[in-house]
């Protein structure tokens, strides 16, 4: 009787394990967030999108010849004007833009140069944000509209209980995978959002130093000149 009755618990158990279901996958867990997981997939692809292509034009940005402003002050202290005009339109950088700008500008009052070569920068800095507060905006956003998957998650289980007038597990399984699923989402994408776009204007601050040094070089430059008379 007991060899029965062990034959018959380990069916039953081979039974119950044939029936547990198989873990979720990544994109099964996606779909069961509801319709409001295709507004917050737009928000990361544009998210993603923004961060790569600021960071590569960012990242060009500051890229700095240690010799180029050597070079430019060599050619500017030897009368060679166009040399240096031809050197900065040649070199794809902010810093050489604003130099280009305030060598146009030789021979005119110093007050007038600083502040072409001062509206230079801030020009520049204004092309490195492009596009930037798109990525604060999803970082706020893409919270909110988990918030509303939550929403929409609860109102499901209320509308299940009252259809069925049942509260079981498997009735309100589906509103809570809606529920939490959007809200996860909507929070990863806010953060990695938020992160980037900290960490892009931390490189757009760094940018803009190098401008601001590079101007007051500049400035002293075109003032020794006058200085040694």
């Amino acid at each position: 009787m007991t060899l029965l009755q062990i034959v018959a618990d380990t069916s039953a158990l081979a039974k119950g394990a044939a029936t547990v279901p198989q873990s979720l996958s990544l994109l099964d867990l996606l779909v069961k967030g509801g319709w409001i997981m295709i507004p917050l997939g737009i928000l990361s692809v544009i998210s993603v999108y923004l961060m790569i292509e600021r960071y590569i034009v960012i990242s060009r940005a500051s890229k700095v010849d240690p010799s180029f402003m050597a070079n430019i002050k060599n050619m500017l202290m030897s009368g060679k004007r166009d040399a240096a005009l031809s050197l900065c339109h040649s070199t794809n950088t902010p810093i050489a833009r604003l130099l280009e700008k305030g060598i146009k500008r030789l021979g005119k009052p110093i007050k007038e140069i600083e502040s072409a070569v001062e509206n230079t920068g801030k020009l520049e800095i204004y092309k490195l944000e492009k596009n930037l507060s798109y990525l604060g905006i999803i970082a706020g956003i893409a919270p909110m509209f988990g918030f509303v998957g939550t929403i929409a998650g609860v109102i499901r289980i209320f509308y299940d209980i009252s259809l069925h007038n049942d509260i079981s597990i498997g009735l309100i399984s589906a509103g809570l995978y809606q529920k939490m699923i959007t809200s996860a989402t909507g929070l990863v994408i806010g953060i990695i959002a938020h992160i980037g776009f900290h960490y892009l204007n931390t490189m757009i601050d760094r940018v803009s130093f190098q401008l601001e040094s590079t101007t007051v070089d500049f400035i002293d430059l075109i003032q020794e000149p006058t200085e040694d008379k």
